[in-house]
């Protein structure tokens, strides 16, 4: 469960903070709902941060962080009918009479607009649902968003949330301006529209023509909605974007009919769309139904199943990542696919192409899962012709020439165990140290991270603070065409001198140590404070840290073993990479120091990150299980076993109001 905790954090930073998935939405929903699985079967071990409880995307970026008035909920969703009817019979239970609110769910990045006596305030990204990242100035770029509502009776504020899309058609005609540029394409409209919106200049955002849609109401004072396409209506009369692809039904199969004509028709529609969206259309309804921890009861969304085709499997051929694990992708005739063309397609390793039975040469079936990542399904039997070949997995690393092995027993991926010269792994840990996942270094993308290592600029990862504009001068890409630097150089070295000064959980993710990604590294942060302590700590200690656990411990202690590895941290330390976590001001009162608390349910004025945020900033410690040691359990909406546990165990236990007046220092 701490694995696959770690595993999902890792694909909601990727989606949300990089806007370059690894990992189909279906993929992302199959492991959510095993975690989910497991939760229900052992309660007593699930995290009380678990992404099960949380929207994604909670992650820091460089743009300012500010709260929603009120909490930006995602939604729910269903892949069928039977689940579909499953929702409706909950709904229905309660003996509410009500209509029902179809629209289509757009593929794009979900925005909350804040408009205070008709100005637009503030433009905020839904990040973990509380604070979001402002990119007011990007979205006042949008044509279609107004900076001032117009109409009749404008509220005295209003917050608003929608989907900011690149249109279909305009995403083609830029991905090919930018190929006869020579520049790289975006996978899809929806990363495009996401790495259009987070750019640093407003001007570059301006270039690009998105588009949003407004589909729901957040926070509200001087305005009355009693239904949903009610407030659809009174948005439009202010100016708003609204779409008109939405349905008022007043029956299950009037529901059915409409996500059955948007599959179909799903390409005849302006923007990407991944399902549709079904809605509770009565406003007193929806509030009688409430809400869990992370999305509405009374709405949930259909997701429809990626689109598959076929096309022909000219080679199998293999990537050697940057913590040496070598992977099998698929290389096929060019075929066009949830709106791209594909040429590649992961195949994960050895053991997953025998179980799926493909040969080189055959006729296999692709599918852009979550019209994001192709996978190969599997080969059409009908059409062997017998001159296939069967794939072997190499026996050296075709950058380096080692010999690859498993890493340990079990293991079905192999790796390279020349992690410090093989040019594969170095290329790509460098290139992902200025990622936005890691130090996000400006200019030092996989170009200038291949040419500072062909160059001779760079022997490992080692010497890359000490890099000089004197280094530079070496190297054709730095150099304008006189022989002088060019301006690349001078904001690479700028980017490098800012980097030092990150956050000690991102120099740990820029480490790549294995499986330590942004949820672990921010754990042993903060922890243990320094890069120095985590060194000196035993396996035990390391294990014990909550999203750390002993596969991740073992992988760290492996890393700070290796001589060249060390000496990494003592170029960066001499170069002044921060390598200390340097805490934020706190000025709470320390009302609950030495206690221990654990916190199950939902409650009403605190999130599940924050509450224990506010435990932390108050002296306390704030623990995922119960035991005779803890001090207080604080039960919320809905608990789960924790609170029973309590009970069993003797512990006092608090309802919120009791929790607010231990945090102003008040007996409960």
């Amino acid at each position: 469960m701490i694995a696959l905790t770690e595993e999902i954090r890792d694909h909601q930073f990727r989606y949300y903070v990089l806007d370059k998935p690894i990992i189909s939405d279906g993929e992302f929903d199959v492991l959510l709902k095993r975690l989910q699985s497991l939760e229900a079967k052992h309660p007593e071990l699930k995290d009380s941060n678990s992404p099960s409880d949380l929207v994604g995307g909670g992650f820091s970026t460089h743009f300012t962080q500010h709260d929603h008035i009120e909490k930006m909920m995602s939604l729910d969703n269903v892949f069928g009918a039977d689940e579909l009817n499953l929702w409706f019979d909950r709904i229905e239970k309660s003996g509410l009479k009500n209509s029902w609110l179809c629209e289509v769910k757009v593929d794009g990045l979900a925005i909350n607009l804040l408009y205070e006596k008709g100005k637009l305030i503030r433009a905020l990204t839904r990040g973990n649902g509380t604070t979001g990242e402002d990119v007011t100035l990007n979205v006042k770029t949008i044509s279609s968003v107004p900076h001032e509502l117009s109409g009749k009776k404008i509220p005295e504020l209003l917050e608003v949330r929608g989907e900011v899309f690149f249109p279909v058609e305009a995403f083609n005609d830029f991905n090919d301006g930018l190929e006869e540029e020579g520049k790289q394409r975006f996978a899809n409209p929806r990363n495009a529209a996401a790495g259009s919106l987070r750019q640093k200049d407003p001007r570059v955002t301006a270039t690009r023509p998105l588009s949003m849609v407004v589909h729901g109401i957040g926070a509200s004072s001087g305005v009355e909605f009693t239904s949903q396409s009610g407030a659809y209506e009174l948005l439009k009369s202010w100016g708003l974007p609204t779409s008109n692809r939405f349905k008022v039904a007043t029956s299950r199969k009037d529901v059915i009919e409409f996500i059955n004509h948007y599959e179909k028709h799903r390409h005849d529609v302006e923007h990407e769309i991944d399902g549709a969206v079904v809605k509770v259309n009565e406003i007193s309804i929806q509030s009688e139904l409430g809400f869990t921890s992370r999305a509405p009861k009374w709405a949930i969304a259909f997701k429809y199943p990626p689109e598959e085709v076929t096309t022909k499997l000219l080679d199998i051929r293999v990537s050697v990542g940057r913590t040496g694990r070598v992977t099998p992708f698929a290389f096929m005739e060019p075929v066009v696919v949830a709106g791209s063309t594909v040429t590649n397609a992961t195949l994960h390793n050895q053991e997953e192409v025998e179980r799926k039975g493909i040969l080189i040469g055959d006729t296999v079936i692709i599918r852009k899962a979550g019209d994001v990542i192709p996978e190969v399904l599997g080969p059409v039997l009908e059409l062997r012709t017998g001159k296939e070949t069967k794939f072997v997995m190499p026996e050296l690393c075709p950058d380096c020439g080692s010999k690859l092995r498993a890493m340990s027993e079990g293991d079905v991926d192999l790796r390279c165990p020349n992690s410090q010269s093989c040019p594969a792994q170095l290329r790509e840990r460098i290139y992902y140290i200025g990622s936005r996942a890691a130090l996000d270094i400006d200019v030092l993308g996989y170009e200038a991270a291949t040419v500072l290592l062909s160059d001779g600029l760079l022997r490992d990862e080692a010497g890359l603070f000490g890099l000089t504009s004197k280094d530079l001068e070496g190297s054709s890409f730095f150099k304008k065409k006189d022989g002088t630097l060019g301006a690349n150089a001078e904001k690479f070295l700028l980017a490098l001198d800012s980097a030092k000064s990150q956050p000690l959980w991102r120099v740990i993710v820029a480490l790549s140590i294995r499986h330590v990604g942004p949820t672990a590294a921010q754990a042993l942060a903060k922890n243990f404070g320094s890069i120095e302590r985590i060194q000196s700590a035993s396996i035990e200690e390391l294990a014990e840290v909550a999203g750390v656990g002993e596969i991740i411990a073992e992988s760290v202690i492996e890393w700070f073993s290796i001589e060249w590895h060390k000496e990494i941290i003592r170029a960066w330390g001499s170069a002044g990479v921060l390598l200390v976590d340097v805490p934020k001001e706190n000025n709470s009162p320390q009302t609950l120091s030495g206690m221990t608390l654990v916190v199950t349910g939902s409650l009403v004025d605190f999130t599940r990150d924050g509450v224990s945020e506010v435990i932390a900033a108050h002296g306390g410690k704030a623990s995922s299980s119960v035991s005779k040691k803890t001090d207080y359990v604080v039960v919320g909406d809905a608990p789960g076993s924790k609170a029973a546990k309590a009970e069993e165990l003797g512990v006092r236990i608090l309802d919120e109001a009791g929790f607010k007046a231990l945090l102003r220092g008040e007996k409960p």
